[in-house]
């Protein structure tokens, strides 16, 4: 059945929510009572779905006991789980010890997903946060880990992908692929070239755009990004920033802002995203300030949009 305003799967990030408790037990293992208050949260902000990312709790360190546990807590404030985010945790890492170990938690993530009720898994070729990331203002402003550009690198990267997908997709499980600077799907031809190589129906892509407008460089034209991306897209992480750019001084200038407030028209890119038949789960996330407000009000920007863009009945 084609998705409707009303019920267009939109999750709630969980970037927000920390994975540590008050009393500095680990969020994961902590339970239910550790869980009870970001659902109910989430809840009364409105939302029927979250977007589980493993900042706040891992699935895949969940053991079968856990998982049932997470989707009944989710269940009892009326949520379902729309998708789970894995972050930072790069299938080509430079220590390959390492990578596999993302693999093999990966893949018990999307075991994971199965349990929950969860139709995608979003992964990335992302690292973990430099020092220089922790220290800055904003994580972004400051240089992070980046792939060796190599075909080597690349054939890697579209094999282990396809590795992930065929294991997904054999559970009846979504894999997309985030958009993000400094890896093989830092731009969107890039991106398109990673997800042509793993070749797989239920592999796409995350035109995660934000994550490029906020660069402090220049960047390639959103639209262009989004005419690339979008006949591959599954799954959308949405955000936006504010973007100012000095011909004078050469600086650039970002911030997070409200999707319908920032740099990119949401309005056409949501028109776009129709047009080119996208019809899987979005997500909204906003860093900063009370981001679950926020992703509240993006949530009903987007119902608003697709009220104006869907067809009448």
């Amino acid at each position: 059945m084609p998705h409707t305003p009303e019920n267009w799967p939109i999750g709630a990030a969980l970037l927000n929510f920390t994975g540590t408790t008050a009393d500095g037990r680990d969020r994961t293992a902590a339970g239910p009572e550790a869980w009870k208050q970001t659902l109910r949260e989430v809840r009364l902000a409105g939302f029927d779905h979250v977007d589980l990312t493993d900042s706040w709790v891992r699935p895949g360190d969940l053991d079968t006991d856990g998982r049932r546990r997470l989707l009944e807590t989710a269940r009892s404030y009326d949520l379902a789980f729309s998708d789970i985010a894995v972050t930072r945790k790069s299938v080509i890492t430079p220590d390959e010890e390492q990578a596999q170990r993302n693999i093999a938690y990966t893949k018990r993530t999307i075991d994971a997903a199965v349990d929950l009720e969860a139709p995608m898994v979003c992964v990335g070729l992302h690292d973990p946060f430099t020092e220089a990331q922790k220290d800055a203002t904003w994580f972004w402003l400051a240089p992070g880990a980046e792939d060796e550009d190599t075909a080597e690198n690349r054939a890697k990267a579209a094999e282990r992908f396809r590795e992930l997908g065929e294991y997904a997709g054999e559970r009846g499980v979504g894999l997309s692929l985030e958009m993000y600077e400094g890896t093989f799907l830092g731009t969107a031809d890039s991106s398109v070239e990673l997800v042509t190589a793993v070749d797989l129906p239920n592999v796409g892509l995350c035109p995660d755009i934000g994550n490029i407008v906020r660069l402090h460089r220049e960047v390639e034209d959103w639209r262009e990004m989004l005419t690339k991306m979008l006949p591959h897209a599954n799954y959308w992480q949405l955000k936006n920033y504010f973007r100012d750019h000095d011909p004078a001084t050469g600086s650039y200038a970002s911030a997070p802002a409200p999707l319908a407030l920032g740099y990119i028209d949401y309005r056409e890119a949501i028109g776009m995203a129709l047009e080119a038949g996208f019809d899987g789960p979005m997500c909204v996330e906003h860093y900063g300030g009370d981001g679950l407000s926020v992703t509240a009000m993006n949530r009903d920007y987007i119902r608003g949009i697709l009220a104006a863009k869907l067809p009448e009945d």
